[in-house]
C-alpha cells in the first residue's frame, strides 16, 4: 500500500475520533484542506504520525479547541471585496428598502466584520432600525470577539480604505470609538445583529431570511457537502431573497442552480425564484 493511501487512512481515523468523541464531523470537507490543516496541527504538536493525533485528541481537550480554531477559516475583513459591497448598495438595498423589515444572515461570520459591515450599509440607507441580522459560525472563540466588536487600530485603516471603495458616505470613524490600539464598533450597530452558533455541517434551516451571506466557505467543502449547504440555504431563504457568495464560489451545476437566478454573476449575488423541489 502507498504512503498517501496509508496517510489517508489516518486521517479518516482522526476525522472519526472527531465526530464520535466531539460531534463535530468534518468527513466533507476538502480533503487537501483538511491535510493542510492537520499537517500544521500534528508539525506544531511534536507529532510524527496523524495516528497520534487520535490519541492526543481523545483525551486533551484543549488540543481539540486548538484544532477547532484553525478549522475555523478566520480571513475575513471589514467591507471585503468592495466592488461586492457596491453592488449590493445598488441591486439589493433598493429592493430590500421596500420592505417592512428584513431577516439577513451571515453564515460562517467568523469574527464579524462582515456582519458589522452590513450594519452600516444598511444604516447608510435607512435600513438599520428595520432589519434583524444573524451572524453565527461554529468557532466559538470567533464568536466572542464578534459579540464584543473589538478589532486592532491597525486594521481600520485598511477597512476605511475598503469603506471608501465600497461607496461608503460617511467618515468611517463615526463608526467606532477607539483607545489603547483596539477599535470597538458603535453600540447602534451591534444592538441589531445577533451572534449565535450554527455548524452548517449539522445543523438546520435557520429562520426564514431575506438574504443570507456565505462568502468563502463552500470553497472548503467538498461537492457533496456544498449541495447539502446550499439546500439548507434555499430553505432557509424567503421566496424572492438573495444568496450572496464568495468570488470563487458559484451556482453553477449545483443541486439548487435551477431554483435561482443570476442578479450579479461577477459578484455573485442570486435570487431565490423557485422551489427546491424543482432542482432535485
Amino acid at each position: 500500500m502507498r504512503n498517501s493511501e496509508l496517510e489517508k487512512m489516518e486521517i479518516d481515523l482522526v476525522i472519526d475520533c472527531i465526530r464520535r468523541r466531539y460531534g463535530y464531523d468534518f468527513g466533507n470537507y476538502s480533503f487537501a484542506s483538511l491535510h493542510r490543516r492537520f499537517e500544521q496541527l500534528r508539525s506544531a504538536a511534536g507529532l510524527n504520525r496523524y495516528t497520534e493525533m487520535v490519541d492526543k485528541l481523545f483525551h486533551d481537550e484543549d488540543y481539540f479547541e486548538l484544532l477547532l480554531r484553525q478549522m475555523s477559516i478566520v480571513v475575513t475583513e471589514m467591507f471585503r471585496d468592495p466592488a461586492f459591497y457596491a453592488a449590493l448598495r445598488e441591486t439589493v438595498l433598493p429592493l430590500l428598502k421596500t420592505y417592512p423589515f428584513a431577516k439577513i444572515w451571515h453564515a460562517g461570520c467568523a469574527t464579524g466584520q462582515e456582519a458589522y459591515s452590513m450594519a452600516v450599509l444598511l444604516h447608510e440607507n435607512d435600513f438599520l432600525a428595520r432589519a434583524r441580522i444573524y451572524g453565527t459560525d461554529f468557532n466559538k472563540n470567533a464568536l466572542d470577539i464578534a459579540q464584543k466588536g473589538v478589532y486592532p487600530a491597525d486594521a481600520m485603516a485598511r477597512y476605511g480604505e475598503n469603506y471608501a471603495k465600497a461607496g461608503g458616505i460617511a467618515d468611517f470613524s463615526e463608526y467606532f470609538s477607539d483607545a489603547y490600539g483596539l477599535c470597538k464598533m458603535k453600540d447602534f450597530l451591534g444592538e441589531r445583529i445577533t451572534f449565535s452558533y450554527h455548524n452548517l455541517v449539522t445543523d438546520g434551516v435557520f429562520g426564514e431570511m431575506n438574504i443570507i451571506f456565505c462568502r468563502n466557505v463552500l470553497i472548503y467543502f467538498d461537492r457533496e457537502l456544498q449541495d447539502r449547504v446550499l439546500r439548507l440555504f434555499s430553505d432557509s431563504l424567503r421566496h424572492g431573497g438573495f444568496l450572496c457568495l464568495g468570488n470563487k464560489e458559484t451556482l453553477n451545476f449545483t443541486a439548487v442552480e435551477d431554483i435561482f437566478e443570476t442578479v450579479d454573476a461577477k459578484n455573485r449575488i442570486y435570487k431565490k425564484i423557485g422551489d427546491i423541489r424543482r432542482a432535485t
